[in-house]
């Protein structure tokens, strides 16, 4: 009994250090489970493709009506949230293609295109969700509003679809989504945060000639800033929880639907 409670406490430890460094953990999943989708034999190109081609255009559009400088086409967390989809389209797309075989083990694990595939979307997908409500939700409600997308069509498509096709990817998927992993996307958003930081810090300007680049996120206002940076990140936390909630409910209609069950199932609030 002594030797089973520090073999959990040992595991408790372990994953604790995994979830702080954003690390993927002890890997038990198979690369297979990364190149197919979890209700039969329907390849992931058949909707990554077209994600990648959806986002492609969406962001040369962006590009081309962009309201301000190009140079600060990037300064918005929209737009980060808009590349990530490209790149974890990239390599979801390349994963199905290599079709890496076998399963991990603790030496070598998944390969490193597969990981970084996996790690790409747990940050995408929740962050994507996070852009969908803060955008609708404090922005567009807030006191002072600004026109960050002037076409309402490019509006609906940067705020809107850009949560339904990291859906359809979430829903469609084999592999899992795990608490463990609530720090990557958690971190990215960290990133940003300090971007905006030194932004500010350096004299930076919003296209319309402001000192920040949200007005909910004004660092001349540290104390108000902080508040909702702090609110926004626990938010983001929660969307990781409830993807990982669908992600586990989908594994699980996949095991009671498919007869051959193997490597659908996995429970992502284990440790």
């Amino acid at each position: 009994m002594v030797l089973i409670a520090n073999m959990k406490k040992k595991a408790v430890a372990q994953n604790a250090v995994y979830c702080i460094t954003a690390a993927l953990g002890k890997i038990e999943e198979t690369s297979d489970q990364f190149t197919r989708s979890w209700f039969g034999n329907v390849s992931p190109l058949f909707w990554r493709i077209p994600i990648l081609i959806w986002a492609t255009v969406v962001t040369a559009v962006s590009v081309a009506s962009f309201w301000g400088p190009t140079e600060k086409f990037l300064l918005y967390m929209t737009h980060w949230g808009l590349m990530f989809i490209i790149v974890e389209s990239i390599f979801g797309i390349l994963v199905v293609i290599k079709k890496p075989s076998g399963s991990s083990d603790a030496t070598f694990g998944l390969p490193w295109y597969v990981k970084t595939y996996w790690v790409l979307y747990n940050i995408t997908i929740p962050v994507a969700f996070l852009v969908t409500i803060f955008y609708w939700g404090v922005l567009r409600s807030s006191v002072k509003k600004l026109n960050y997308a002037p076409n309402p069509v490019l509006d609906i498509m940067l705020h809107g679809v850009n949560s339904a096709v990291m859906l359809v990817e979430l829903l469609c998927s084999a592999h899992p989504s795990r608490l463990l992993h609530i720090m990557q996307p958690l971190y990215f958003a960290g990133v940003y945060v300090l971007f905006t930081i030194i932004y500010f810090f350096a004299g930076g300007l919003d296209p319309w000639g402001n000192p920040f680049v949200y007005p909910v996120m004004d660092w001349s206002k540290p104390e108000q800033t902080l508040i909702v940076v702090t609110l926004t990140a626990l938010f983001l936390g929660l969307i990781h929880l409830i993807v990982v909630g669908i992600a586990s409910l989908r594994d699980l209609i996949a095991k009671r639907c498919l007869r051959d069950t193997t490597g659908v199932y996995n429970d992502g609030f284990d440790a």
